[in-house]
């Protein structure tokens, strides 16, 4: 999971691009990147860390320009090495930097292909550099000297012929313009918004809409599946469906726990999502469970607060802030490696015994995957003195792999794989464990728009959108298991492409 950003001003768009990034740092904390354009000329700026490490006033000076793109990088696979962090760039044709939020399931295929018959060589493990060589590719075959609207939609559609997975990416042509473009499936984020000036109209685009108002945008609306829009350099707006098949099928992980609650996502608030999950809650407690005898609810913060609120109200049971944050310990579900999250729980989160002693309390947390973090918190609990302890989760359990960008580990490092309720209840050390129901949680998203039928919901169901073969998921196996991540040398990825 990632964070990208496009900015088309009238003015330097560094200091915004780096604000915007700012906001989107829970979708990534690895590193980050901003590229401008200015001139001619590609400025640069990019390097493990979170923004406030990568970026000080005298980068944010030199990355001159009126145009720009913008990436935090979440990894979920393999490296974190220097070299993996975006944009990336390639000098053929025109000069084209991207950045990119989401996975592709048949990568393998495509550096084959783009070595064979591409002559590209990908020097990284990102897909993300694969993707930019298919579009450098598919642009140079329009045989252009100054590509239009025309050229870069042609160059889209080819892209959405050869590519499967998800992507919703940002990429900046050097001279000619901005192009935004999401995957048929619309799996991953992306929204666009305008500013207008005196000087005329201004674009934005992100992975969440909250990187827009901040920023001065009005949210326009989000990109459709398969669409690209493209902003030349006198700020033309052009905009086109680029596939043959679109259809909504976003990720639902998105509404539980990556976005933040301010955004909003293909027309859902995710605040507002969150709250029907949490009535949802309530409903199957009343009625699974009517004498739960419940003291006191309490969230695990910060993602879990408002489906927690919506549990205590619905129950009629209070709601308390149980446990402090540190706020300076960052997402623990976005840690790379097992041993840096298990030691990263105690040290983010710390209980306030006066809320948990003598006391039956119920934990919300939006998920459980592992289990590592849901076992600490347990515990915790009872270590302040609570008499039960019941965990409450607001989605189903996780069962499967995510092969579109989220950092879901190997089925056997899931707690729920292969395990009844009441194994992982034991396992995780509650007095009683309960889970949204898959039909609830997709019910509590679409809601607010009819128009999202259909879900990923494949780390719940094991149903892939887009089906990846075997061979990825074994190979996805090897660089995601946490023995592989402990390995994390900086190397070149020379991969057998012959």
């Amino acid at each position: 999971m990632c964070g990208v950003l496009a900015i088309f001003s009238r003015e330097p768009v560094a200091q915004y691009l780096h604000d915007g990034l700012v906001l989107l740092q829970h979708r990534g904390q690895d590193a980050a990147g901003i590229f401008t354009y200015d001139q001619g000329k590609i400025y640069r700026r990019k390097a493990n860390g979170l923004v406030r490490d990568v970026f000080r006033q005298e980068h944010l000076e030199n990355l001159k320009g009126n145009v720009g793109i913008a990436h935090v990088r979440y990894p979920t696979a393999g490296t974190s090495a220097d070299g993996e962090a975006q944009p990336f760039y390639v000098n053929s044709p025109y000069g084209i930097t991207l950045a990119h939020n989401g996975n592709l399931v048949n990568s393998e295929q495509l550096i084959k292909e783009l070595f064979n018959q591409d002559r590209r060589h990908i020097n990284t493990g990102s897909d993300s550099e694969i993707l930019l060589n298919i579009l450098a590719h598919e642009l140079l075959g329009r045989k252009s000297l100054m590509p239009d609207s025309v050229d870069v939609f042609a160059a889209v559609r080819r892209l959405h012929h050869r590519v499967r997975g998800s992507y919703a990416a940002v990429a900046l042509i050097t001279g000619f313009g901005l192009l935004a473009f999401r995957d048929p499936n619309a799996i991953r984020p992306l929204v666009f918004g305008i500013r207008e000036t005196a000087t005329g109209k201004e674009y934005m685009v992100a992975s969440e809409s909250v990187a827009l108002s901040v920023a001065g945008f009005e949210l326009v609306r989000d990109i459709e599946p398969g669409e690209a829009i493209f902003i030349d350099q006198q700020g033309q707006f052009y905009n086109q469906q680029c596939s043959d098949s679109p259809a909504y099928h976003s990720c639902i992980f998105e509404y539980v726990y990556f976005a933040r609650p301010d955004s909003k996502i293909d027309k859902v608030f995710v605040h507002q999502a969150r709250m029907r999950m949490g009535a949802s809650l309530a409903k199957k407690i009343k009625k699974q469970w009517p004498n739960h005898q419940t003291d006191v609810v309490i969230p695990v913060p910060d993602t879990s607060r408002t489906a927690a609120l919506e549990l205590a109200v619905q129950l009629g049971v209070r709601y308390r802030e149980g446990f402090i944050k540190n706020r300076y310990i960052g997402r623990t579900f976005i840690m790379p490696w097992q041993q840096e999250r298990q030691k990263s729980v105690r040290q983010k989160l710390n209980p306030l015994e006066i809320e948990f002693k003598d006391k039956n309390v119920m934990i919300v947390d939006d998920s459980i995957v592992r289990g590592t973090t849901s076992k600490e918190i347990v515990q915790m609990a009872r270590d302040a003195g609570a008499k039960k302890v019941y965990l409450i989760s607001a989605s189903p359990p996780v069962c499967y792999p995510n092969v579109y960008g989220i950092d879901m580990p190997v089925p056997e490092e899931l707690i729920a794989h292969g395990r009844t309720q009441d194994e992982i209840c034991k396992l995780i050390g509650a007095d009683q464990l309960i889970y949204q129901d898959l039909d609830s949680l997709i019910h509590s998203v679409k809601y607010y728009n009819p128009r999202l039928r259909e879900f990923d919901c494949s780390i719940f169901n094991g149903h892939y959108v887009v089906r990846p073969g075997t061979d990825y998921l074994n190979l996805l196996e090897q660089k995601r298991c946490d023995q592989s991540k402990e390995r994390d040398v900086d190397t070149l990825d020379l991969r057998s492409v012959m």
